[in-house]
């Protein structure tokens, strides 16, 4: 029912929300399953693409949208069980949640990770609540972890971009100032591997990912006819590459610590960017990224403006496949 990540999906059941995304995106909105209908939209954090294009998405299937921000425009959250609520939070998710779905026929939740806790937040401690208290689909619209939304899109935009088929594709980490959360990256790496995309992950020693999650990774890839290679040559990684996925992400070990991780980090500016010279030593890659960007820190001014950037078409694909994703979960 709930669409938390893509773990449990199959091959066929990625590609058939790819394949509704794109009758979606040749102007077919079917029959608006969305009609008189409401969808609640919880964000805990900031958001250009996701609120716009779910809101928007949310439209044109005939629905309506009812955004909320706990701790703004609703009552500050606690989400844990147990919890002696003496302190800020107002209102649990258990009540929050058993009363929206009486307004609403599915809730999407954004909610980054802390950065303070990583074997708490790998758990994704605030979604997984949402999800055992509710009745109707929760769709993750980012959590700590995951960001299956972005991942569904980037497939779309591949796809779309270079058709049907196994791609040499490279998830590459850049220098940020600070440390952002691995949602995006971990659902890339996982989505590309369920495709059957032969996946590069370059990133410095001590930026690697959820050890479980690239376990499981590799084997979906491999049960796919894919593979995952991970490397910490940024320079090898180029090399004959058909994808260029940029994503920055703070280390686990510093969680909590987020001073050492810039400092450690420090190292790896000017280095670790995706620049016009790497990008020719690839096989005509496009170029992807989430958004937003920093220019000229994770990628040159030269590399996005140039025609193999898609990544104003990769955040158009967030509509189409979130229409998707609502058709399929919402009835």
């Amino acid at each position: 029912m709930h669409l938390l990540n893509t773990i449990d999906m199959s091959r066929e059941q990625l590609d058939q929300l790819i394949e509704s995304a794109l009758r979606f995106k040749s102007g077919d909105n079917g029959s608006k399953p969305l009609l008189g209908k409401s969808v609640a939209l919880v964000f805990f954090n900031p958001s250009l693409r996701t609120r716009a294009s779910m809101q928007v998405g949310i439209y044109e299937l005939g629905g309506n949208a009812v955004v909320l921000e706990p701790g703004g425009t609703s009552w500050t959250l606690e989400h844990r069980e147990g919890a002696v609520m003496d302190a800020d939070k107002a209102e649990h998710v258990a009540e929050f949640v058993r009363v929206l779905e009486r307004y609403c026929v599915a809730i999407g939740v954004r909610t980054f990770a802390a950065l303070k806790d990583w074997q708490e937040e790998r758990t994704d401690p605030v979604l997984n609540a949402f999800a055992r208290y509710a009745s109707v689909p929760i769709i993750n619209l980012e959590s700590a972890m995951y960001h299956p939304c972005q991942s569904l899109a980037d497939m779309l935009t591949i796809r779309e971009k270079l058709g049907v088929g196994k791609k040499r594709v490279v998830l590459t980490w850049a220098w940020h100032p600070k440390p952002p959360p691995m949602a995006v990256p971990n659902s890339f790496a996982l989505a590309a591997a369920q495709m059957g995309h032969d996946l590069v992950i370059a990133h410095p020693q001590g930026y690697e990912l959820d050890e479980e999650l690239m376990e499981t990774s590799r084997q979906i890839a491999a049960g796919a006819g894919g593979s995952l290679e991970i490397t910490n040559d940024i320079d090898a990684a180029f090399s004959g590459a058909e994808v260029i996925y940029a994503k920055s992400w703070g280390a686990k070990q510093f969680y909590g610590n987020t001073e050492q991780d810039v400092a450690t980090r420090a190292q790896y500016r000017g280095k670790w960017i995706v620049d016009e010279e790497k990008m020719s030593r690839t096989n005509n890659a496009i170029f992807m990224h989430c958004l937003p960007v920093r220019r000229n820190v994770i990628v040159t001014d030269g590399v996005i403006d140039s025609p193999a950037s898609v990544v104003i078409d990769e955040a158009e694909n967030r509509l189409h496949v979130q229409k998707a994703i609502m058709a399929a979960k919402i009835k």
